[in-house]
């Protein structure tokens, strides 16, 4: 859109069907998203209009909601789902806040998608080959590529706590500053397209896939999670002797009892689930514990003014209006119904059937479909596109014969 038309305040308008675009392009039977396809309106978000810092023409982006032609939040929007999550919370007197922890890898250019990614070559001619975890040094060579990074989000006003080296090769994590669950998820969408921009700029790719290098940890979105007392600013998770309190328990309650069920919102490609069966560090469970990380719901150790919840499930490659709205929402069933948390695990433990969670797409789009709490939540409609968009992108990928039953399945008898 020109900067005229915008300042002018000229109405853009999207077809409703876009909100369910798969992501080969395709769309479902229009049936799911109103057979005349009708138009929705885009609403900039004041504070969230941004002039680009990488562009080399004045370019500015501006985040939207998808509204009804009446004014009412479309029903197929994830940002609408978010801030209807919260607007629950505030009916109740309570505002939650969150962080996300995003992972991300930076590879060289990967022209054909039939070979393997790989790290880019450094400053010092060499390509990192995994050792380097952790290292105040590690991300020397590709300094240029950060120092741009760090100036653009600071230019669009985006605040990191924490940035280093993750495990894997060439792979990067930043803590983003705990906050409004909305402007997160505006905060973390901002970030994903930054680093996406300013990688093209460096000849390099950035790469937000659950998984992917084998035999290397995958990519998670950790979604930290506490809610204040609107009229206090206090945190209703600790209570004024600094013991958690029966919310905290109903809000961990709320989380075990909506995981199975959300997972396909949580981990939504056939690749999350490369990430999550090897669950070191990437618990595929409703488990919850203090302090250990092959729970998929973690207790961070802390001060009890920021007790919080850790939803260490979602991937890097998840939607994060969604991901936040459906751990949120999972949380306040718990806090409207009462229910109490299975006991908190320590150390190495078996998971428990009933807080086992699916292992594939196909497996966690089965689960949701029988899911009467999500269609309760997040509606019928969205609910039904989803699926109808996922169940496209699971077909496309059956569709296609991978290179592991070529090598392995050809020579079989």
């Amino acid at each position: 859109m020109t900067a005229e038309g915008f300042l002018e305040g000229r109405r853009l308008q999207l077809a409703r069907g876009v909100l369910l675009q798969c992501i080969m392009g395709g769309y479902p039977p229009a049936r799911f998203y109103g057979s005349d396809d009708g138009d929705l309106a885009l609403i900039a978000e004041p504070g969230q209009i941004h002039r680009l810092p990488w562009s080399d023409e004045p370019r500015a982006l501006a985040i939207c909601d998808a509204d009804e032609l009446t004014g009412e939040r479309s029903n197929l929007s994830t940002r609408g789902q978010l801030k209807a999550v919260i607007a629950r919370y505030a009916a109740r007197g309570l505002a939650p806040v969150v962080a996300t922890e995003l992972e991300f890898f930076v590879f060289a250019p990967n022209t054909d998608p039939t070979h393997p990614f790989r790290p880019p070559v450094g400053l010092d001619g060499r390509r990192e080959d995994g050792l380097s975890a952790f290292s105040v040094s590690s991300n020397n060579g590709l300094r240029p590529f950060f120092s741009e990074v760090y100036k653009c989000m600071a230019a669009l006003g985006l605040p990191r706590d924490t940035f280093m080296h993750e495990m894997g090769v060439s792979q990067f994590e930043i803590n983003l500053l705990h906050g409004d669950p909305l402007l997160l998820a505006d905060q973390t969408f901002l970030f994903k397209h930054l680093l996406k921009e300013v990688a093209l700029k460096h000849g390099l790719t950035v790469v937000c896939m659950a998984k992917p290098l084998a035999h290397t940890p995958g990519s998670s979105m950790h979604i930290h999670q506490s809610i204040v007392d609107i009229a206090t600013g206090k945190n209703v998770f600790s209570d004024p002797h600094g013991e958690p309190t029966a919310m905290f328990r109903h809000f961990i309650g709320g989380q075990q009892a909506g995981m199975a069920d959300f997972t396909a919102l949580f981990a939504p490609n056939v690749n999350s689930y490369q990430r999550l069966c090897h669950p070191y560090a990437s618990p595929n469970n409703a488990c919850w514990s203090h302090d250990n990380r092959a729970a998929g719901l973690r207790i961070p150790a802390s001060a009890p003014v920021a007790r919080r919840v850790e939803n260490r499930l979602p991937g890097a490659d998840a939607n994060p209006y969604l991901a936040i709205a459906a751990s949120l929402a999972a949380g306040l069933h718990g806090i409207e119904h009462e229910l109490e948390p299975s006991e908190a695990i320590q150390g190495e433990f078996a998971v428990p059937d009933n807080l086992s969670l699916p292992c594939t797409l196909h497996a966690a789009l089965e689960r949701l479909k029988r899911s009467q709490l999500a269609r309760e939540l997040f509606g019928q409609e969205f609910i039904e596109g989803y699926i109808a968009s996922k169940t496209m992108e699971l077909t496309s990928f059956f569709d296609e014969i991978t290179p592991w039953e070529r090598r392995v399945l050809a020579a079989q008898a």
